[in-house]
């Protein structure tokens, strides 16, 4: 039971993948650009967590479903799994209503007055 949890990360990081993949958004659209940001943005919120638990502020809580593995004293394995999966669905989200808001915008603007 204790990787049901990264279990479900890996496979919702496989389906944001996918639709990636799908509309070609993130990924799939320049990959040395994606795995860039998505190295910085990982890292990022890793130092942010470090940080956080330097600090006393963030805390592992004891889960069932989690591995109760740690990379570090209150950073569990699951963390950074998590962070990417948060990163990659951020920029397939935003790249979308880019294309959205653009495609929208187009049709307005041929629209005869």
């Amino acid at each position: 039971m204790g990787f049901v949890y990264p279990a479900l990360l890996v496979a919702t990081l496989g389906c944001m993948l996918l639709l990636d993949w799908r509309f070609r958004l993130f990924f799939w659209r320049d990959a040395v650009t994606a795995a860039i940001v998505s190295t910085v943005g990982l890292a990022f919120f890793l130092v942010w967590d470090i940080a956080g638990i330097a600090g006393g502020i963030f805390f592992r809580g004891d889960s069932a479903i989690a591995t109760g593995i740690v990379l570090a004293p209150e950073l569990p394995i699951e963390e950074p799994v998590f962070l990417l999966f948060l990163v990659v669905c951020t920029m397939v989200v935003y790249t979308g209503a880019v294309r959205i808001l653009t495609r929208l915008s187009r049709r307005s603007s041929e629209v005869p007055r």
